[in-house]
């Protein structure tokens, strides 16, 4: 009635005089208001419900420690998870240690002996921590470290990793204490790559470069892990390092291709003197594109050009050759490259870097080129740069093939040497080139011997006239009376007759009559000797002529003879042979016999017959 009225001092005195201690201290919080006044008497009466009655008021009030204390008399931990949540977040944690000690002694339940064991953590009572910790709870250990390690409390969290073996955690709670030794033990029992990733970077950073080569050794196995270890190092400039530990790595069993790719790709940045035996070594075990591109923004040539024939890139390999030969032109090495491109027009490109930069190798080239080439194009090639010279050994191997090009422009390359005795032997073996072309060109020569090919492939081409005529003008003699021998024309062997005969030469006249023996007739032969007092230089000529002509009509006369003494026998035979044969002896009878069928009569008298005497 009194709290009705409002008589709230008169209802607390009542409540207190007749010992309803909880009514009384329930009228001084909650309508007199006043926490101290329930504080003394809470003391005075020091009666469980009374100071657990406080407790709660004081935490509401937020006088966290005085409820704390409040609810340690009144010996209640009805309430621990409100007076957690405002103690934890006030950070009250010596004043809630003592809270929840007293709430174990009453309660099981995780999140007492969790928020205790964080309460160890933030006052940094470790001996406390691990007593806790070897003795029986429900504590959620694992959230708990994972709160300290979050909240940096790493020598807490340390702790609890242990006494649970999460080595994962514990690695990398290692790292954050600068016990990397220890870290790397234990991320080797975690076996884990994130572990691995974790600790690693913390060895790099401080510089602990043997406990980070570890760590790297069990990364860069993983294909996936090998970019973030390289950039790693790379970005802290530990170069050497990474190299080292990349270079250790390709013993392990279970290196991969990144591996040898990635050492490569740094050998062409950092040790590029290292490059070559490197790809040389493992070219079978690299990434060859992605390498082929380091090497060219490095300018490492010679390793790409070995790359690009190893990757089978010939009409790479041979084009880089000659783009970058000072550094990675090699003659020999060329040549193999060369005959296994597949873009014919590199052939040609070759032929063209050889004429510029290497013109003593150049037949070299051309005979491993032999086959693959247009022979036609090549001569073309050079005649117009005017360097067929250059060439001439690689038409000299060629010209079996008869080729018209080769055969022009090898000639053209002996008439320019003035070499008369191969281009003799060159026309006379290879006649695929235009004979009447070459001769008008040699006529006009200013060395005999020039002009007389000339007159040669005149008469190879039956224009006897012009060779006779050409060797005339040299007074090549004998080479006229070959030619008008050759010629079997009794026209122009007469014709060479009259000439030696006009101009006096009359032992020229008998070797023409000697060479020309069947094709001159002999009354010609007769007539120019007598008109020109050459009887003497006729005369071997006229006697055999005779000789012949005897020879002849003894021959003719003995056939005639022969043929006589023949006849005479065939007419002795006929005369003494019966006219008509007995009937029955081997003729059929005439009155069987068919018409047409009769026996010829024969003829009387004797017959002609040719006497063989025929005039001449």
């Amino acid at each position: 009635i009194a709290i009705k009225h409002n008589l709230y001092e008169e209802a607390f005195a009542i409540y207190k005089k007749y010992s309803e201690v909880t009514s009384a201290i329930n009228v001084l919080i909650e309508h007199i208001g006043s926490i101290d006044r329930a504080s003394e008497f809470a003391e005075k009466c020091d009666n469980p419900e009374v100071w657990s009655r406080l407790a709660k008021a004081q935490i509401e009030g937020l006088r966290i420690r005085d409820s704390i204390e409040s609810y340690i008399r009144a010996d209640d931990p009805s309430n621990f998870a409100e007076v957690i949540d405002i103690a934890s977040r006030a950070g009250k944690n010596e004043d809630l240690i003592r809270y929840l000690q007293m709430c174990r002694k009453k309660l099981r339940e995780p999140q007492v002996d969790s928020e205790l064991l964080f309460s160890f953590a933030k006052t940094e009572r470790f001996n406390d921590l691990e007593e806790f910790l070897n003795m029986p709870n429900v504590a959620q250990i694992q959230v708990i470290g994972d709160r300290c390690y979050d909240e940096g409390l790493y020598t807490s969290a340390k702790i609890l990793f242990q006494s649970i073996s999460n080595w994962a955690r514990l690695a990398s709670t290692l790292v954050h204490l600068s016990e990397y030794q220890a870290a790397v033990d234990c991320a080797r029992k975690a076996s884990s790559t994130n572990v691995w990733k974790d600790v690693n970077y913390a060895c790099v950073q401080n510089k602990e470069f043997r406990l980070a080569h570890i760590c790297g050794l069990n990364l860069i196995v993983h294909a996936e892990e090998l970019q973030d270890v390289i950039r790693l190092y790379e970005y802290n400039g530990y170069i050497d390092e990474l190299l080292g530990l990349l270079e250790a790595g390709l013993g392990l069993e279970r290196a991969h291709m990144g591996m040898f790719t990635e050492l490569a790709i740094l050998y062409t940045k950092y040790r590029p003197e290292k490059t070559d035996e490197h790809i040389r070594l493992f070219w079978s075990r690299l990434n060859i594109p992605k390498v082929i591109r380091a090497c060219d923004e490095a300018h490492l040539w010679k390793e790409m050009v070995f790359l690009y024939e190893n990757y089978d890139e010939f009409d790479n390999a041979a084009l880089s050759m000659m783009t970058h030969a000072a550094d990675s032109w090699e003659h020999s090495r060329f040549k193999e490259i060369i005959v296994k491109v597949s873009n014919l027009e590199i052939y040609y490109k070759a032929l063209k870097f050889y004429q510029d930069e290497h013109p003593l190798l150049l037949n070299d080239l051309l005979v491993s080129l032999t086959s693959r080439i247009d022979h036609t194009r090549v001569v073309q090639m050079f005649q117009k740069s005017d360097n067929l010279p250059l060439i001439k050994s690689y038409l000299i191997s060629v010209q079996e093939a008869n080729n018209e090009a080769v055969n022009n422009a090898y000639n053209d390359i002996l008439i320019e040497e003035e070499d008369y005795k191969s281009l003799r032997d060159s026309i006379d073996n290879f006649d695929k080139f235009d004979n009447i072309k070459l001769a008008q060109r040699l006529e006009k020569h200013e060395l005999l011997e020039f002009r007389r090919i000339a007159a040669h492939l005149y008469k190879k081409n039956k224009r006897w006239e012009q060779s006779i005529a050409l060797s005339k003008e040299d007074r090549l003699f004998k080479d006229a009376i070959e030619t008008a021998s050759e010629s079997r024309s009794t026209e122009v062997a007469e014709e060479l007759l009259e000439y030696f005969v006009q101009i006096g030469n009359k032992e020229c006249f008998t070797a023409a009559l000697y060479a020309c023996y069947d094709l001159a007739r002999p009354d010609v032969v007769l007539e120019l000797s007598w008109k020109h007092g050459l009887s003497d230089f006729a005369m071997p000529y006229l006697i055999q002529v005779m000789r012949e002509y005897i020879t002849k009509v003894d021959t003719l006369e003995k056939a005639n003879a022969e043929r006589t003494a023949k006849e005479k026998e065939r007419e002795k035979n006929e005369n003494e042979t019966p006219m008509m044969h007995p009937i029955g002896l081997g003729n059929p009878l005439m009155l069987t016999q068919g018409p047409g069928q009769g026996v010829t009569p024969q003829g009387f008298g004797s017959s002609s017959y040719n006497t063989g005497y025929q005039g001449f």
